[in-house]
């Protein structure tokens, strides 16, 4: 079965991605994939670097981005209300679509950045041709209102991505994170509301570092991006 990595975060999702691009394009050339995309979160920094050298590899490279959209505005800035993002993947399917990420992104940095760059579904709208949507992690619209029991939410959300990107460019993302709860629950209804609405879904892996042993250091990256520290006991596993 051929397999496409649609949802790849590399070290310039600072503090949370761990691949580097050398790392990410040799990999893939080993599995033997002929395509990849990087989508790091809310930017474009590794993009050009990863173009060039997927290319020389002989893999065809997706420029994406892993976008923060804001809960109203994206020139809302108020504490505890528009802090509380939602995330959705952005994929370039032509040179329109990356003209149109590059846009979204700046202004993510440059108009709505609070804590993080955000974006909101206006400008979205207003940029969205040439570019693919994919549902996101379980930090996205569509698996908060799973999680929150909103199944109507959900669907009313589905329709909203499909009138912004067309009905062919927007995808259920599902993830095999099993070991998640709440990604087993989340993708059991991700694909009753495919089947129910005639919306494609794909699985992607959200890749965060290359390799299963990476998962340690990973976690320390976490712990230093969210404040929460890591225990003895963890502290004491990482130096053996």
């Amino acid at each position: 079965m051929y397999f496409t990595h649609l949802h790849v975060h590399s070290h310039y999702s600072l503090l949370d991605g761990m691949s580097k691009i050398d790392e990410l394009v040799d990999l893939a050339q080993q599995m033997n994939l002929d395509a990849l995309a990087l989508t790091d979160h809310g930017v474009l920094h590794g993009a050009i670097e990863f173009y060039k050298k997927a290319r020389k590899k002989g893999i065809k490279p997706i420029i994406g981005c892993e976008v923060y959209l804001a809960p109203r505005s994206l020139y809302d800035k108020r504490p505890k209300i528009d802090t509380k993002l939602s995330h959705l993947v952005l994929l370039a399917k032509d040179f329109t679509g990356y003209q149109n990420l590059l846009k979204l992104v700046t202004i993510g940095e440059l108009e709505g950045f609070y804590y993080k760059p955000r974006i909101d579904k206006k400008v979205l709208r207003e940029h969205s041709e040439g570019l693919i949507g994919l549902s996101a992690c379980l930090k996205g619209e569509i698996p908060q209102a799973i999680l929150a029991k909103k199944y109507s939410k959900a669907k009313e959300l589905i329709k909203e991505y499909q009138d912004i990107f067309g009905p062919d460019d927007f995808y259920l993302e599902l993830q095999d994170h099993l070991e998640i709860p709440e990604q087993r629950e989340v993708n059991k209804k991700l694909l009753q509301l495919s089947e129910e609405m005639k919306v494609k879904a794909v699985v992607t892996c959200d890749s965060h570092y290359p390799r299963k042993e990476d998962k340690r250091v990973h976690d320390v990256f976490l712990a230093i991006q969210t404040g929460t520290g890591i225990d003895d006991e963890e502290r004491l596993r990482m130096t053996q």
